[in-house]
């Protein structure tokens, strides 16, 4: 399920408040600089830091291909 346009226009992550990569395809909010990532339920993202799980070098490469995001909020 995509998330709303104007969640995504607003999103930033937690610990930084920086910008997040939405990648549809795998359904998360990723922070590219902190390499975790934060899933995606019901259409609500999860942005507990807590709850953020580091991602591999390949997903890290897969989510931030050209393409496959969408960036969040404004700096």
């Amino acid at each position: 399920m995509a998330l709303d346009p104007f969640l995504v226009s607003v999103l930033q992550d937690p610990t930084d408040h920086d910008v997040l990569y939405y990648v549809e395809s795998a359904q998360v909010v990723y922070n590219p600089r902190r390499k975790v990532a934060y899933a995606i339920n019901g259409a609500i993202p999860v942005l507990l830091p807590d709850e953020a799980r580091e991602v591999s070098e390949a997903e890290h490469t897969q989510f931030t291909a050209a393409g496959a995001y969408v960036v969040t909020g404004t700096k």
